[in-house]
């Protein structure tokens, strides 16, 4: 779901939000970014204590077929 409300925010936005927009706890969100970006799903910059988040092109066409299969069901 994350990379859905990624996708859905159309453009970037800060860990700390999609944090509570998938009712999870900060840490947990990071640690699960840090995988999605080793996978070339997301890049995230540091700024400050801020991460802010951006889906990468491959990242965009899974969160589209996650939404895409969602629908179906």
């Amino acid at each position: 779901m994350m990379l859905v409300n990624l996708y859905n925010a159309k453009g970037e936005m800060y860990a700390s939000a999609l944090a509570k927009s998938v009712d999870c706890t900060y840490s947990h969100v990071v640690k699960i970014l840090q995988e999605m970006q080793k996978s070339g799903l997301v890049n995230f910059e540091k700024t400050g204590r801020l991460k802010l988040l951006a889906l990468t092109k491959l990242g965009a066409e899974v969160a589209e077929s996650i939404e895409k299969v969602r629908q179906i069901l």
